[in-house]
């Protein structure tokens, strides 16, 4: 358990809310360094003992370390002053810079969960603008943790890329489920069993890929030279991969330049 103090801006909302919720759940620390403001001034983690006010500079100023957890369009009018404290941001297409410029934080992060954090599954890259020293960017790592995986970057570039990848979170199993349940309807599948044979592929066999090697067992399959290699071979003859990069370069257009001040 640590002894900083955590404020979240936007703890009540999706992103901020879980992550609020983790850290108690966890005992990341005492749920009285936990500082979360929203319009109203009520929230049902206040009965654990959590911290609510209805300004956020009031936030920042009881607390050491501020994740900003509102949407990137919003940020141009959160007035707080920040000098001397850390800045967490969650926001896409936001540079470290311009949070700092507009905050005068000491350090800004960087980080983009997705929306496996409800469920603990989430994997958060992150990134420190200015130095912070080993204490804070443990809390930082650990901090994530408590909703899933997170792994600190180099490179700012890397997170906006990033955003596009793991920051969709289930957008691409969503939509790789839709198009096998739909095109099995158009081959005449029932839609119940459509959905739940497209179910079980995106959902529950990718859970073999947890302790296996993605390459090798594609490569397997390829060599088995059945039902799955056909399907694995018209994919790759379509381009597919070439497919995801360019929707990935295109998402990752959006978080460098849409946003930026």
């Amino acid at each position: 358990m640590i002894n900083e103090t955590l404020g979240i801006i936007g703890g009540t909302g999706w992103l901020g809310g879980s992550i609020a919720k983790a850290v108690i759940t966890k005992a990341l620390l005492p749920a009285g360094n936990l500082v979360i403001s929203n319009r109203s001034g009520n929230h049902p983690l206040a009965q654990h003992g959590v911290f609510l006010v209805t300004d956020n500079q009031q936030l920042v100023d009881r607390s050491d370390l501020v994740i900003i957890a509102v949407r990137p369009e919003h940020f141009a009018s959160l007035n707080i002053n920040a000098t001397g404290k850390t800045i967490i941001s969650l926001m896409a297409g936001i540079t470290a810079q311009a949070i700092a410029a507009q905050t005068q934080a000491s350090a800004v992060v960087r980080a983009m969960p997705n929306a496996a954090v409800e469920i603990g599954q989430s994997f958060t890259p992150w990134y420190c603008f200015e130095e912070i020293d080993t204490t804070s960017k443990s809390l930082v790592q650990r901090l994530f943790e408590c909703v899933g995986t997170a792994a600190e970057v180099q490179e700012e570039s890397s997170i906006d890329y990033l955003s596009a990848l793991s920051g969709t979170g289930p957008a691409f199993p969503a939509l790789l489920m839709t198009a096998l349940a739909n095109q099995a309807i158009v081959a005449g599948i029932p839609i119940e069993i459509a959905q739940l044979a497209a179910k079980n592929v995106v959902v529950n066999c990718s859970q073999l890929l947890a302790n296996r090697d993605a390459q090798e067992m594609i490569d397997a399959l390829v060599a088995y030279r059945g039902v799955t290699a056909a399907a694995l071979q018209e994919m790759t003859h379509r381009n597919f991969e070439e497919q995801i990069g360019k929707a990935l370069e295109e998402g990752a257009t959006v978080a460098r330049n849409g946003l930026q001040s």
